[in-house]
């Protein structure tokens, strides 16, 4: 009981850490292209689009692969890993010279995105079923605190010390984390779980796995939506701030315009996730997904901003249950020795969910402006609670008719 809930909040720690050092970039990554050489704002945003989405193209296709290792080695190695790489990645953005270059690194570092899911899969193989959602709740909450105040010290950070030391600094923040995991961390791998782990599912039969049980598959549909649907507005978001004030400190607004929505997760995330413990996570996400197409709404049509940040609030109290009860979802599920890697499939749709969601996004601003993005938003939320009540039903009455 004390060593999992010391690497419980060791892990919570090390996803703070990674998380805002993995954000910490974003504010500046366009600025930081321009420093390459005098280009166009069309070669600029063309270029800060695929190097901003190479990364999660990359982990769709690893972040199985890292939970496959880890459901037969080990998930401490895994980790260690992953926060070395990248790490490394990072670092050796500060000595970018050319976009290639850059892209390259990139693509590295996509390759090692796998750490937040597979400290998931480690935490939830370590926890009782019943007590999953709060335990992956309360893990969530480094992801969430790290990915609020990221991006604003990044932004602060590269004012103050310049692109390349920023990109050193976040370097070595990765190290500690990973420092900490490999001093910190306790993996005790019992005896059955290491007689499971010498028999070798083929990833067919994971995928079997998968698409026989109908709730599991649609979870991690509607994991893929969510992601679609809240990453279809955020590079959008400044722009819209900018058409509600006429504030000289742009940035700042839009900044709390992010916050507001990671302030809803932090106040709601583990409450949410022992909301799921009690009452079934399938059941709460169902609740939470009506409650995020609702609060959308309004955000297309308002026009004072403090109004807009207030529903951006609420947006994140929404969202903030879905990833702890997603998760503890396929903990619940998943056959042990399969976990890791029905985690990293999962984390897979999230990856796939961010380089879809903005450029359907963007499109859609394009042609019919950013309010209809917001509609967009709340239809696919709408969408996957129908999605999820249809494979709850067709479950029900197949058990039914099973007995």
């Amino acid at each position: 009981m004390a060593t999992r809930k010391r690497n419980l909040y060791i892990l919570m720690v090390a996803n703070l850490l990674m998380s805002a050092s993995m954000t910490m970039i974003m504010p500046f990554l366009s600025l930081y292209i321009e420093t390459f050489g005098d280009y166009s704002d069309a070669y600029v945003q063309r270029w800060t689009g695929y190097i901003f989405g190479v990364t999660f193209l990359v982990a769709f296709i690893f972040s199985p692969i890292w939970g496959r290792i880890g459901d037969k080695h080990g998930y401490k190695g895994i980790l260690i890993l992953t926060s070395v790489g990248l790490s490394i990645c990072i670092f050796l953005m500060g000595f970018a010279h050319s976009v290639t270059y850059l892209l390259i690194l990139r693509i590295f570092m996509g390759i090692v995105t796998g750490f937040i899911g597979v400290s998931n899969a480690f935490i939830a193989r370590q926890t009782p079923r019943n007590e999953a959602g709060k335990i992956l709740g309360t893990l969530q909450l480094g992801g969430v605190t790290g990915m609020l105040f990221g991006p604003l010290i990044g932004g602060a950070m590269a004012d103050l010390f310049g692109f390349k030391n920023t990109f050193t600094i976040t370097g070595i923040a990765i190290m500690i984390a990973a420092l900490i995991v490999a001093f910190g961390v306790k993996e005790v791998r019992t005896e059955e779980q290491k007689e499971a782990a010498k028999v070798v599912y083929s990833r067919r039969a994971v995928l079997k796995q998968i698409f026989t049980l109908r709730v599991l598959f649609t979870v991690m549909i509607i994991t893929a939506l969510i992601q679609i649907a809240n990453f279809s507005v955020q590079p959008l978001l400044a722009l819209y701030v900018g058409d509600m004030t006429q504030s000289n400190n742009i940035a700042f607004l839009s900044g709390l315009a992010f916050s507001a929505t990671g302030f809803g997760n932090l106040v709601m995330t583990r409450k949410w996730g022992q909301l799921g413990d009690k009452y079934g996570y399938e059941k709460i996400l169902n609740i939470l997904l009506i409650m995020a197409a609702i609060f959308v709404i309004p955000q297309a049509f308002v026009t004072n901003l403090w109004v807009f940040i207030f529903f951006r609030f609420l947006f994140g109290i929404a969202i903030g249950g879905m990833v702890p009860c997603t998760t503890a979802y396929i903990r619940l599920a998943a056959p042990g020795v399969m976990q890791g890697e029905m985690l990293g499939y999962n984390q897979s749709a999230r990856f796939l969910g961010n380089v879809i969601g903005p450029i359907l996004g963007g499109t859609l601003a394009g042609y019919t402006g950013i309010p209809s993005v917001f509609l967009f938003m709340s239809f696919m939320f709408f969408v996957a609670f129908f999605v999820l009540l249809y494979a709850l039903h067709s479950d029900r009455k197949r058990r039914v008719n099973v007995d």
